[in-house]
């Protein structure tokens, strides 16, 4: 719970005013502690009709692991590419790079009343529709589309179970470009519960946001 203050306090010691990073929520700990750990912040902000990701990177230290608060009602058009850019700040420092050093988004364990991280350090971002390999699509309307048909939540392991195996059959994972924040990280969450192909060629790091 003192993490939970933290944010609010720097919410409002930065900002001058009473703004939090309102968290996405789960129902599972992917991991529960992290330590020796740099804090960046994207705030949800509005301009007019215009929503806007601000990040704050005042705190962060290259050779830390680094703890993204994201806020959940961000759509992934604006976030992912603030993402990216700090991933790729990371992957080219030389002088003070620390290999051991992992990225986590946090969110809320409602369950387990605590903050908890997912890693997402080899994860490589595209902006764009992949040009090969089955694409399982998150839709902004909480569906799951494996090339273009729909499978239920519940029935994608079992559709992973009976796929063949082999290098044709690459497995791509894409998100719709509008989707919030917060339902990004629980389709991450659903995707680390499933048991998939352990083939290397099977799944690939890539993430594509159109």
């Amino acid at each position: 719970m003192k993490y939970f203050t933290l944010i609010v306090l720097f919410t409002v010691f930065s900002c001058g005013n009473k703004e939090a990073v309102l968290l996405p929520k789960a129902n599972t700990t992917i991991v529960k502690n992290v330590v020796d750990l740099s804090p960046i912040y994207i705030f949800f902000r509005t301009k007019g009709k215009d929503t806007l990701a601000e990040v704050n990177r005042k705190n962060s230290i290259i050779s830390t692991n680094w703890i993204l608060n994201v806020d959940k009602r961000l759509p992934l058009r604006l976030t992912i590419p603030e993402i990216m850019k700090l991933q790729q700040k990371k992957r080219e420092e030389k002088a003070h790079k620390n290999e051991k050093a992992e990225n986590y988004y946090s969110y809320a364990d409602t369950i387990g009343k605590n903050l908890a991280f997912i890693p997402f350090t080899n994860v490589y971002y595209k902006m764009e529709k992949p040009k090969s390999g089955v694409v399982v699509f998150f839709t902004k309307n909480n569906e799951i589309l494996v090339d273009d048909i729909v499978v239920k939540q519940e029935e994608l392991q079992a559709y992973f179970n009976k796929a063949p195996h082999n290098k044709s059959s690459q497995y791509i994972f894409c998100f719709n470009k509008n989707l919030n924040f917060g339902s990004y990280i629980q389709d991450k969450i659903f995707i680390n519960s499933l048991k998939l192909p352990s083939s290397e060629f099977n799944i690939k790091q890539e993430e594509f946001i159109f």
